[in-house]
């Protein structure tokens, strides 16, 4: 089945378009471009080189993907950005690519990009991800999978938010955020276990109360992050979401938010 593409769209030549797509008029596609299948991509929707985007995903108008990093190393080196299946772009997002020859900015699947997100360069996000109007994710982030960012949120560069971890609209943060909790607030700390979306996602109950034990460790505890990990290794039942969370505190670079504001 071949795709509909209008001839007022400017498609190169040299980009590899699947079958059943739909590309509306004013669309510019450039060189070095592979869209999958089923693809709808709506007008003025800019697709530029080095977008590697797979099937049935949805562009809408005045997006633009594999936008030139703006970062002050890049220097115009050969980069990707790796879309996979069933996202759904809304109006004027921008995903940049990587900065550097043979690195990717990653977009897993089935997420969600409201008006205005813009993830930056070599940043990665995981599958089932929402980001908010106007959520500015800076380069070099890695944002887990069921991660919900909500309206206005700012992510500094360099850093991490952990799978079906919730970041509170309007939120400005420069630590790590670990998994299945909620985080907000001017500065942002944690507001305790996002129980609604681990229930809707079909965790056990058991399981969402060593998370919580887990966390009580972490921020109500009088020791140190690392030592909070050991404690949560000895004292709460394993299970892979407790391995997830110890994992991701003790692979944190950027240290992770606090429970209270006037601890940093």
């Amino acid at each position: 089945m071949s795709s509909e593409i209008s001839p007022k769209a400017e498609v190169s030549p040299k980009a590899k378009i699947g079958d059943g797509c739909k590309i509306f008029p004013f669309v510019y596609i450039e060189d070095d471009v592979v869209i999958g299948d089923n693809c709808i991509i709506f007008p003025f929707v800019s697709i530029l080189k080095g977008t590697r985007m797979g099937n049935g995903n949805k562009v809408h108008q005045g997006s633009v993907l594999a936008a030139l990093p703006q970062d002050f190393n890049f220097v115009g080196e050969k980069s990707e950005l790796i879309i996979g299946d069933n996202n759904i772009i809304r109006e004027n997002v921008v995903v940049n690519r990587a900065t550097h020859r043979g690195c990717k900015t990653v977009i897993g699947s089935n997420n969600f990009f409201m008006e205005g997100a813009h993830i930056s360069h070599d940043t990665v996000v995981g599958d089932g991800c929402v980001f908010g109007y106007g959520a500015k994710i800076a380069g070099d982030c890695v944002i887990g999978s069921g991660a919900i960012l909500s309206s206005n949120v700012v992510e500094k560069a360099n850093t991490r938010v952990g799978e079906y971890a919730v970041v509170q609209a309007g939120t400005t943060f420069s630590k790590d955020v670990p998994p299945y909790i909620i985080a907000g607030g001017a500065p942002v700390e944690y507001h305790g276990v996002n129980t609604s979306v681990c229930r809707a996602k079909g965790f056990d109950e058991k399981v969402l109360k060593h998370i919580a034990n887990a966390y009580r460790l972490l921020f109500h505890g009088q020791t140190s992050v690392f030592d909070a990990c050991i404690q949560i290794d000895q004292q709460v039942p394993d299970s892979t979401e407790i391995r997830n969370i110890v994992n991701f505190v003790r692979g944190t670079e950027a240290g992770i938010i606090s429970k209270y504001a006037s601890s940093g």
